[in-house]
């Protein structure tokens, strides 16, 4: 702890410093649209829960989230903090969806963006195109339950041979990184389980048999598009993919609307946890909120497990710091990684990375001026949560 004003005052200031340049790793994270997109499609895109369009009663600017982006996104506008949201959208328009996307993700200060690519598709930038738009590498997270649906929609895989099907169609999209530049590279896999059936399932891994009988029966839905939710054949997903030793993400808490929340808290993952196999890969629990608490017991408990506090954080805007800190409560800081679960609106991807960096900076600096943590150790955690934990864990310190 710095003896004098001065010293401390020197201390919080590169402290501040460091939380406000360090090169962040999200690893978490989807492309900005690429495409131009209307203020109605903008507004529903920064409400999480709810797939409704808004009613023409209210606006989601008037929200966390909508008084942030209007605090501070307008000035990457050329706009006043605050501006109103009509003034704040003519300018976005004026602008174009292109150099909206190119100033907020460069002014975010994202090194690696780790991206999960299979919500939106064809709507919003491949890891390349965020590559060449951000100045930062992108690499790509692969999705299970895409990899699962897939095979079901070619039609040309039985029940009794959809395990063997599934784990080839599985290594073949991790190992199947862009050649053309800027290359993209596969460092994790990631599941929605929580979407598709919940967490309060059978976790023991299943059968041969089971897993065929489930795959007969699912493939044998009519449609051209079948939606896995199975959950044998979900959890069989998550077998499979720790035979190749890569961290697997899991959606946990705040999401939309079509998920169960009390039904995706992490605990109800212990089942899961415990197994021997589920123990030999990196589990990265995704967003918490409000379940981070408890993220963070679980990063306590277990060796391989690490969490996030992920969309939250621009979700409460102002309300920023205390959820930050309260994810700092248990988990060891090892264990926690920056996400935004950025997707859409290039504002979210600026957005996470500033108030992550302002929650940081008022957090730590608050503990150092108080004497409980010196600013060295703060220092050295900011560096741990920002970057080097996420490049650790994906393996992204070997330059992949």
């Amino acid at each position: 702890m710095p003896t004098g004003n001065t010293d401390l005052t020197r201390a919080v200031t590169d402290l501040a410093r460091t939380v406000h340049t360090v090169p962040l790793v999200d690893h978490h994270v989807h492309g900005a649209f690429s495409v131009p997109i209307s203020r109605v499609r903008f507004e529903e895109s920064i409400n999480e829960g709810s797939p409704e369009p808004i009613p023409p009663w209210m606006t989601q600017f008037d929200s966390q989230l909508g008084f942030a982006i209007r605090a501070h996104c307008a000035p990457l506008l050329d706009l006043e903090p605050h501006a109103p949201a009509d003034e704040y959208w003519a300018a976005r328009e004026r602008l174009g969806e292109a150099e909206v996307t190119r100033r907020f993700t460069r002014a975010a200060g994202v090194g690696d963006w780790v991206v999960d690519t299979g919500y939106l598709g064809g709507e919003i930038l491949s890891p390349p195109q965020l590559t060449e738009a951000s100045g930062g590498r992108a690499h790509e997270i692969v999705r299970l339950e895409t990899v699962a649906e897939t095979i079901a929609a070619e039609g040309t895989t039985s029940g009794p041979a959809y395990a063997d099907a599934f784990r080839a169609r599985l290594a073949a999209a991790v190992a199947g990184a862009t050649k053309d530049p800027p290359a993209v590279t596969v460092v994790g896999v990631k599941t929605v389980v929580a979407y598709r059936c919940g967490f309060d399932i059978d976790w023991t891994p299943p059968t041969p048999g089971e897993v065929a009988g489930a795959a007969t029966r699912w493939l044998a839905r009519p449609g051209p598009a079948p939606r896995l939710a199975d959950p044998t054949l979900l959890r069989f997903g998550i077998y499979a993919a720790t035979e190749l030793g890569l961290p697997i993400q899991f959606h946990t808490g705040f999401g939309d609307r079509d998920l169960d929340l009390h039904r995706v808290n992490p605990m109800l993952l212990l089942g899961l946890l415990r197994q021997p196999t589920i123990a030999q890969v990196p589990i990265m629990l995704l967003h918490c909120y409000p379940y981070h608490r408890e993220a963070g017991y679980l990063a306590q408990a277990f060796t391989n497990v690490y969490c996030d506090v992920g969309l939250a954080l621009h979700h409460v805007g102002v309300r920023a710091d205390a959820v930050l800190a309260e994810s700092l409560e248990l988990a060891p800081f090892a264990k926690v990684l920056y996400a935004s679960d950025a997707c859409g609106p290039a504002e979210l991807h600026y957005l996470g990375a500033l108030l992550w960096r302002r929650a940081v900076a008022r957090t730590l600096g608050g503990w150092v001026v108080e004497g409980a943590w010196s600013a060295p150790d703060a220092v050295r955690v900011i560096e741990l949560m920002g970057a080097g934990n996420a490049r650790r864990v994906y393996g992204l310190e070997r330059g992949e």
